[in-house]
């Protein structure tokens, strides 16, 4: 694809500054971009790198002198490049319909414009809906239904029952609807608790690779609008995620939990059962939650406490070295003192 700079500038409602007739063949970052492409730059730290780019054009806030070449003026140059970038993002591969190497069941509902790959598996009383693609060794179970213009990509696997909405992306190797993770004590045995709920995902949702989405033990497991989770991800049973949150790589969000909207854990955060973690809250990496967290908090480490508070622990733990020979050093003294005392008083 070729497009003038003039008609990208356009279509992230940017202005150009500098020749806005050349063409724009591709996007790259500053330090990987030739001749032809297009990159961002919107900070600091990359400055040298805008000095030297090869990139025939930029995204930028405001104009730079680093760079000499045409320039695009936007609010948010990374939201931006995320606009052109879909520009030159190669289209979806989609099979022509639903190919005779799929098995589909004779009372399940297939919808207008899908594709359909070989070795995919549809199910009895099962919804797809219109535009929906279904890659290579997807297994869609029996009364699950899928919205339309859904991408399912290769190996996911959908448990009998669950939902899945309109736009849904869910990458390869996810589990939705597996058994939730539910057994009671019977002397020194485990007993298995039958796990009768379902799992419903709802519109614009994307689902990185090899997530574990756990059915409800009743009810259902509720991933919201437009939630984002990377790779790695586990949702015990009944969890319920606010609209628009990110849940970053290998975190674990046990049974019965609660996130609110526009949420974002760090990668590898745990998170107990029965846990409520209030709107917009931020939890960094590796951080451990056992209580509740209200609306809003910033917070870090094991337990989680105020992010700031967190850093200055952490700035403590290499000087717990010196800190202990520092008090030897004072307890020396100490006894010192108090031998002189001693003597004193005799």
């Amino acid at each position: 694809m070729k497009l003038t700079l003039r008609q990208i500038a356009e279509h992230v409602s940017g202005e150009v500054t500098g020749d806005g007739d050349i063409l724009i063949t591709g996007i790259n970052s500053l330090d990987e971009a030739s001749s032809g492409e297009i990159s961002f730059y919107m900070d600091p730290r990359y400055r040298e790198a805008l000095k030297v780019t090869k990139a025939s054009a930029i995204l930028v806030s405001q104009r730079s002198e680093l760079y000499h070449g045409p320039q695009v003026i936007v609010p948010n140059p990374a939201l931006s490049y995320a606009g052109v970038a879909v520009l030159f993002s190669p289209a979806l591969p989609r099979y022509p319909g639903v190919s005779p190497g799929a098995v589909i069941h004779d009372s399940s509902t297939i919808g207008e414009n899908v594709s359909i790959y070989p070795l995919a598996y549809v199910g009895a009383e099962a919804v797809i809906g219109d535009g929906t693609t279904l890659f290579p060794g997807v297994y869609v179970g029996d009364r699950v239904r899928i919205g339309r213009d859904t991408v399912i990509h290769s190996n996911v696997t959908i448990m009998p029952g669950c939902t899945i909405g309109n736009e849904v992306i869910i990458h390869a190797g996810t589990v939705v609807g597996s058994d939730g993770f539910g057994f009671v004590r019977e002397g020194e045995k485990r007993v298995k608790i039958p796990q009768l709920g379902t799992v419903q995902i709802d519109d614009r949702v994307e689902i990185g690779a090899n997530n574990a989405i756990d059915r409800a033990a009743l009810g259902k497991t509720w991933i919201q609008r437009g939630v984002k989770t990377d790779n790695l991800v586990q949702i015990a049973h009944n969890v319920v995620i606010g609209e628009d949150s990110v849940i970053v790589a290998q975190a674990g969000i046990s049974g019965s939990s609660r996130v609110g909207r526009q949420v974002i854990l760090g990668g590898q955060v745990g998170i107990s059962d029965h846990v409520e973690i209030g709107d917009r809250v931020m939890i960094g990496s590796q951080s451990g939650v056992a209580k509740s967290i209200p609306a809003g908090e910033v917070v870090s480490g094991t337990p989680t406490m105020p992010h700031r508070l967190w850093l200055r622990t952490r700035s403590l733990i290499t000087r717990l070295p010196e800190f202990q020979d520092r008090l030897k050093s004072l307890e020396k003294r100490l006894a010192e003192l108090e031998r002189g005392l001693n003597r004193d008083e005799r």
